[in-house]
């Protein structure tokens, strides 16, 4: 069992592409520093969203980049500062590709649709799925103040989305907080279940669950049967709890 769990890992594992190391190739001098950055983050998001984050080690990403421990300290302060420049990545491109979405314009449900799609596509690359599945409870408090706002822009993103889409008559009558919260929850966890070498694309799981999203479970000839025993249900707890 042992044995096969670490040639799964490994598979999943070679789905990802993780750039060769800049240090091991000759380059200009103009963009090194950031490149070599990136490249801190991106073996790093890999390696977090693998293995964990508290399971990862310094030492680790620096084998991976073919350079020393006291080299990564060049680029960042700690480990800490390692995770929220990833964990900060898979924000900023998620409120960037919605900014963009909403700014090509069209009616609200195919601007929600499109902010949706940016949403699944992000959490199924590294730094997306190391938002989702590690988080920003490792970080210090002040860190996760900044993350949590640009967390907070997406939301409001999609609950402005969601009143659009109401009162133009594309989406039932709803709560905006709740079905937002609903969006993101559902659009979030598929980060962590996703694996690249599984059955299905990214595309095919994006949008099967954007279409499970805005079209529900039911079938059309199911709804009739379903409204009135909902109705049924509603009144037999008001009866129980006594609530006319």
């Amino acid at each position: 069992m042992t044995a096969k769990k670490n040639t799964s890992a490994r598979a999943t594992r070679a789905a990802v592409q993780v750039p060769s190391s800049p240090w091991t190739r000759s380059r200009s001098r103009g963009g090194e520093h950031e490149e070599k950055r990136n490249a801190v983050l991106f073996v790093a998001a890999d390696l977090f969203n693998h293995q964990g984050y508290h399971a990862t080690s310094l030492d680790e990403i620096a084998a991976r980049l073919h350079v020393t421990k006291p080299t990564l300290y060049y680029y960042f302060k700690s480990k800490d500062d390692i995770l929220m420049g990833c964990v900060r990545k898979g924000l900023d491109r998620m409120l960037q590709g919605i900014e963009q979405t909403r700014a090509a314009g069209g009616n609200s449900l195919e601007q929600l649709r499109a902010c949706m799609q940016v949403y699944a596509d992000i959490v199924m690359q590294p730094f997306g799925m190391c938002l989702i599945r590690i988080g920003d409870q490792d970080l210090p408090a002040a860190s996760r103040k900044k993350l949590r706002q640009v967390k907070s822009d997406i939301d409001q993103a999609f609950r402005g989305l969601v009143i659009r889409g109401v009162q133009d008559g594309f989406l039932a009558p709803c709560d905006p907080r709740i079905t937002a919260f609903a969006i993101a929850g559902a659009l979030s966890w598929i980060g962590r279940w996703y694996r690249p070498d599984g059955p299905n694309t990214s595309e095919q799981i994006a949008n099967q669950t954007i279409d499970l999203l805005l079209g529900g479970l039911l079938a059309a000839q199911q709804e009739q049967v379903a409204a009135p025993d909902a109705a049924s249900q509603a009144a037999r707890i008001a009866g129980a709890t006594g609530k006319r």
